[in-house]
């Protein structure tokens, strides 16, 4: 018997065994006990351990406890066990998809897809400036591709800077990071040029990544010529080289340092705080620029 299991009753004629009830299914009478707890277990509650039963209820605090127990990054996210880079993966997985899809399956998806706005020949608005049953295309558009040069370059900076920052920042941190960024830079281009556009890749969250690891430079006082001189080379050539929107890379890059900064310059006593502004904020600023480039639109 366990130094800590409560004394069992002697049985009376007629009243059973004389084994105390499961702490968890009182009418289940048993003769084992959780090692930790010394609480009685049936079967169905038994969870092996080193040695004997534990509880249910003991292995879901011991889980929580070694959780906190885990040292954190900068911007709060636990030190990664497994893959640090899951999400990048899914990522570039479904880029790709859709690129077979809209390149070699169907081509129409491009446009169906595509982060496009306009006016037919009719004055009829359409894409983006039809209004928010359309604004799917500011995310649909970051994984449509003109080309396969245009995905292999923006699916190789997604794997060079996606799981350095998805390890610091946490998955669910990480793909808010990517999504927003590559919204805000379909939305700066809304703004811009609404009443006639047509862009599609991920561009603008690869140059929110890229704002993104420039802030990761900093704070932890990485030297910031690398990232620096990438940033530099690729501002050349967005607006150097014909058919590159260099508004969604710089509404990209914007968004990715603004995003960035408020997830890892957060304090910890106010950490999700902080950071839930910053999404917040990056949420508004994209609304904002959607219902001021719909006002500008002629007619």
């Amino acid at each position: 018997m366990h130094p800590e299991e409560p004394v069992r009753p002697t049985p009376a004629d007629g009243q059973g065994s004389g084994l105390p009830g499961c702490h968890r299914h009182p009418e289940r009478e048993t003769g084992v006990s959780c090692t930790r707890c010394g609480r009685p277990i049936c079967p169905e509650c038994m969870v092996p351990a080193s040695v004997g039963f534990q509880c249910p209820d003991c292995v879901r605090g011991e889980a929580a406890q070694q959780a906190r127990q885990r040292p954190r990054t900068t911007a709060g996210a636990l030190v990664a066990l497994g893959d640090g880079a899951l999400v990048t993966k899914v990522l570039i997985g479904i880029n790709l998809l859709v690129f077979l899809l809209t390149e070699y399956v169907d081509q129409v998806w491009q446009i169906r897809l595509g982060m496009g706005s306009g006016a037919d020949a009719f004055g009829t608005r359409i894409g983006v400036a039809a209004g928010p049953a359309e604004w799917y295309r500011l995310v649909s558009g970051m994984f449509v591709h003109a080309g396969v040069m245009h995905i292999l370059m923006n699916m190789f900076s997604l794997w060079v800077l996606g799981p350095q920052l998805e390890r610091v920042l946490g998955r669910w941190r990480f793909l808010a990071l990517y999504l927003l960024s590559g919204v805000a830079g379909n939305a700066f281009g809304y703004l811009l040029d609404g009443a006639d556009m047509f862009s599609v890749g991920a561009s603008g969250a690869i140059f929110g990544l890229l704002g993104a690891t420039a802030v990761l430079f900093r704070v932890n006082r990485v030297p910031m010529q690398p990232v620096i001189a990438l940033l530099v080379v690729n501002l050349v050539l967005t607006f150097t080289l014909n058919n590159i929107d260099w508004r969604a890379h710089l509404g990209g890059l914007v968004a990715g340092v603004a995003i960035g900064a408020g997830m890892m310059y957060a304090p910890p006593g106010r950490r999700s705080l902080v950071q839930g502004l910053a999404l917040g904020g990056a949420v508004a600023a994209i609304l904002l620029m959607l219902l001021i480039g719909t006002a500008r639109l002629p007619g």
